[in-house]
């Protein structure tokens, strides 16, 4: 029920109602202009009210997004992960400040988007979105909105931000890994981590949670079913469902995992003589000595473009998209080829006179 009424030269509205369990409820606004739009007000928080929505529930974006994270995703995601999902609380706050979940417009946001995205690059933005669209669900879930302000928002983006990896080509790879070979040390075990990366693409912290029990020698494959998070010193589960797998590996890795494994006489694989698993400083320091080594240079790289080499190296090779997939982990190939668009069209040109040559023979 609502109660319209003048008070101190402005309108005021008030309207009340009772939960399930009989409880009485009110909610008022003051500083109407015109009774007309005091009568607005009440009738769409009635409205809201009929539909399901509890009106006494009110929360900011912010504040909403906050939670969210703490509740549903803090417990799960990565460190790194983390990071991100709390950069993109800073982002709401500077932008919206305080306003409430309910009164935030699909335009409001696609303004938000605008900004956000004249200096971020596509998957920053892609990411983002993604974040706050599954929070807004999450909303509806709890009744705090009707509606997903998120939907049909178009993503805009700078595409000058966009950061091409370098990775290493045939020539190098080979370079690296003889150094690699030739530099072993089982005390410290950085160098056979980066050969692991080199010849299975596995990410940093798949490879440093790998147990020997993961490395099965008489069939020539690893399993990864777990990760390392290097903060706690702990195991943890894979980046997502798709992650855990078991892949083919090649005899020359196995032969330098069984030198280390005669040295090694922990469970895990890659731990070094300081009774440690490298971090990823320790790795990423490795990888820079050996680059050196053998006279390459590369702007940005680090452990992780081990990872886009190693897709790059079977790219070139021709081996299937949907292969290289599954062998990283990724749960679709459209993750794949959109997380590896760059190598995907360097090869375009010599996959299309494939095609062609595959015609000319009919």
């Amino acid at each position: 029920m609502a109660s319209i009424k003048k008070a101190y030269g402005k309108w005021q509205a008030r309207i009340t109602w009772y939960d399930d369990q009989g409880n009485r409820h009110s909610k008022s606004k003051n500083g109407f202009a015109t009774k007309l739009l005091a009568k607005e007000w009440a009738t769409s928080n009635e409205n809201r009210l009929n539909q399901g929505i509890d009106i006494g529930k009110e929360i900011s974006l912010y504040d909403y997004f906050c939670q969210w994270v703490e509740t549903y995703k803090e417990p799960k995601v990565s460190h790194v992960s983390l990071v991100r999902y709390q950069t993109t609380e800073k982002n709401i706050q500077s932008f919206f400040g305080n306003t409430l979940i309910k009164d935030v417009t699909r335009s409001q946001y696609q303004s938000f988007i605008n900004q956000f995205g004249a200096n971020h690059a596509p998957s920053t933005v892609q990411k983002v979105n993604g974040f706050i669209r599954a929070a807004v669900q999450s909303a509806i879930l709890d009744d705090y909105l009707l509606k997903d302000f998120t939907q049909g928002v178009t993503l805009v983006a700078n595409k000058d931000k966009v950061k091409t990896v370098e990775y290493l080509n045939i020539e190098e790879i080979k370079k690296l890994t003889k150094w690699l070979a030739a530099n072993l040390n089982p005390d410290f075990t950085g160098r056979y981590m980066i050969l692991t990366a080199i010849y299975t693409g596995m990410r940093l912290s798949e490879i440093q949670a790998l147990t020997w029990k993961d490395v099965d020698f008489l069939h020539q494959t690893i399993t990864i079913s777990k990760s390392w998070d290097a903060v706690n010193k702990e195991f943890k589960d894979t980046k997502n469902e798709s992650s855990k797998r078991t892949i083919k590996v090649n005899p020359e890795l196995l032969a330098y995992l069984v030198q280390l494994h005669s040295h090694n006489n922990s469970t895990m694989v890659f731990m070094n003589c300081y009774n440690d698993i490298p971090t990823s400083g320790a790795v990423n320091k490795s990888l820079r000595t050996a680059l050196e080594a053998i006279k390459t240079t590369k702007q940005g790289f680090h452990f992780h473009s081990l990872r886009h080499s190693h897709v790059a190296l079977l790219l070139a090779k021709g081996i299937d998209v949907y292969a290289i997939s599954k062998r990283l982990g990724h749960s679709n190939t459209s993750t794949t080829t959109n997380t590896y668009a760059y190598l995907i069209d360097e090869y375009k040109d010599k996959t299309d006179q494939q095609i062609i040559d595959v015609l000319k023979a009919l």
